[in-house]
């Protein structure tokens, strides 16, 4: 296949764009910065657009493009620019594909949609939870399904956090456990949905080559609370994870975005993908994170 991928230099799409080469097909990289390689091709959905010759003979579009959630407090500011970083783009390029006839459009989301689950496994069709991520994700998905149009396969990719040495929530968390200061945070009761990276990349990949469409989960099968994904990586760095951080002080510090992604409860079940026969290479959180921190030969 021909796929373009936006969103290609950050730690999914990199590493996605490099298994999609691996496995034979031809990747063109939707970059919003002068184009420095025959595979890329600059855009911008701000003033440009994107310029009609991207797409010709595109299979499909993967959208993975959007500031992160945790790279800052959640001022008003900084949430207009989580938006503007996801709705606009997602919108240009579904329009895009629309015009083009391209029949797969495949656009990033988040369990976030979900809110606060408490103990209750939350799967695709449950009706979204309440909270600014939820309804920024409803927005999110709305800018792909509203603008694909009716005869593109439009795949939403709802992603629980991401876990690699490379970046993302662990990579942060990895020097405060490996000096023995990590620890729950709240109660540790909260419910903790997680996939490993290597499962998000084959996971998107079985789906561009399926005929799966609407919101899918990608969460690993063995969400856990918070206290025991915290026991699982001291051990997996050999150190002690007992330094607990109250949640009057994660509010304080963190505000609305430790409430929202620390402190709610997200327990996430993978049904779709499961249904459909996707085996998870990491389903148990020990084992993924021995594989993530073992060092490299």
């Amino acid at each position: 296949m021909r796929i373009a991928v936006a969103g290609s230099q950050g730690l999914i799409g990199n590493a996605l764009v490099n298994s999609l080469r691996a496995a034979g097909h031809t990747v063109i990289r939707l970059v919003r910065r002068e184009a420095l390689d025959d595979d890329e091709f600059s855009w911008d959905p701000e003033t440009i657009g994107l310029p009609p010759e991207t797409l010709d003979g595109v299979d499909a579009v993967v959208s993975l493009g959007g500031v992160g959630v945790g790279n800052g407090r959640w001022t008003g500011r900084f949430k207009q620019e989580l938006r503007d970083s996801r709705i606009t783009p997602t919108e240009v390029l579904a329009e895009a594909v629309r015009e083009h006839g391209i029949p797969t459009f495949v656009s990033a989301s988040a369990t976030g949609y979900y809110g606060d689950t408490g103990t209750r496994a939350a799967v695709e069709t449950d009706p979204p939870g309440a909270g600014f991520l939820a309804e920024l994700v409803i927005d999110w998905e709305k800018a792909a399904t509203a603008n694909a149009g009716d005869d593109t396969r439009v795949v939403l990719l709802r992603t629980a956090p991401v876990l690699s040495a490379s970046g993302g929530m662990l990579a942060k968390l990895l020097p405060l456990f490996k000096l023995g200061l990590g620890g729950p945070i709240g109660s540790g009761a909260q419910y903790f949905s997680w996939i490993s990276l290597i499962d998000e990349v084959r996971a998107i990949e079985f789906l561009l080559d399926s005929d799966i469409s609407g919101p899918v989960n990608l969460a690993s099968p063995g969400a856990l609370p918070f206290a025991e994904f915290c026991k699982a990586l001291g051990k997996a760095v050999h150190r002690p994870a007992v330094m607990r951080v109250p949640e009057f002080l994660a509010r304080t510090f963190g505000g609305e975005m430790a409430e929202e992604m620390i402190l709610f409860s997200q327990r996430v079940e993978p049904r779709v993908l499961t249904e459909h026969g996707f085996t998870f290479e990491h389903p148990d959180i020990r084992r993924a994170l021995d594989y993530i921190t073992k060092p490299s030969s």
